[in-house]
């Protein structure tokens, strides 16, 4: 009897868990179709999602409603392969044998962009950075 590899494992994390580590995580959910194991989580969670993160997610049929902020655990940092943090306010610890990486994301709210515009061109660049990780996770 063959033991079937373990999925790589990730964790997405921002400051509030409601944005940015969410908007990772519903697209490498997406893109993986199970083949990655995907957990978010935030060092100050929030109360609740960002209403725009969750409708430029549900622009690509993807549907995050279900998902609350959470903090990190040590169970989830004990589990994963690779540690992603997305923007610069959130800070991790570099864990033994765990991958630490920063995302330092684009802020259109910098050029005077708000609303639903900045959130899809927030989304699209964590996008093409979740389709590069998934393809060095999955060698696909």
């Amino acid at each position: 009897m063959t033991s079937t590899p373990k999925a790589p494992s990730v964790l997405f994390v921002c400051s509030k868990n409601g944005g940015k580590s969410q908007l990772a995580a519903g697209l490498m959910k997406q893109l993986a179709h199970g083949a990655v194991t995907v957990h978010s989580a935030g060092t100050q969670p929030g109360k609740s999602l960002n209403p725009k993160s969750v409708d430029s997610l549900a622009e690509l049929g993807i549907d995050i409603t279900g998902e609350q902020p959470k903090p990190i655990t040590d169970e989830v940092l004990d589990a994963v392969d690779v540690v992603i943090v997305l923007g610069n306010e959130a800070k991790v610890e570099p864990r033994e044998g765990t991958r630490l990486e920063f995302w330092n994301t684009e802020e259109p709210s910098e050029r005077g962009i708000e609303g639903i515009e900045r959130m899809r061109l927030v989304r699209d660049d964590i996008k093409a950075r979740v389709q590069e990780l998934h393809a060095e996770l999955t060698g696909n």
